[in-house]
């Protein structure tokens, strides 16, 4: 159960990645969207931990608590990598200004 979860997590963690790093530098002002791919699949992960307590069902070798698990570590990367080129991003911005 544990290769599955971690397949999921780095699977998800890479595209959440992708997005956010396309949406910062996309963005020509400072806005919070970049952040909302992270909320979703914290969202998601929160959900799928909800109704694993109430269902025994797996997806793609993963139990519905395993993809809660992966979703939320992916987010939570999500949010940090996010953050980062946000700042980066924003703090080039106002050292031009």
């Amino acid at each position: 159960m544990l290769e599955p979860v971690a397949t999921i997590g780095s699977i998800l963690t890479f595209i959440v990645f992708l997005i956010g790093l396309v949406g910062v530098r996309a963005s020509s002002k400072q806005t919070d969207a970049v952040y909302y791919p992270s909320f979703f699949l914290a969202v998601c992960g929160l959900t799928f931990l909800a109704i694993a307590s109430m269902v025994n069902k797996e997806f793609l070798g993963a139990p519905l608590g395993g993809w809660g698990i992966a979703c939320m570590f992916s987010a939570a990367i999500g949010f940090i990598l996010t953050s980062m080129f946000d700042v980066y991003k924003n703090s080039k911005s106002i050292s031009e200004n």
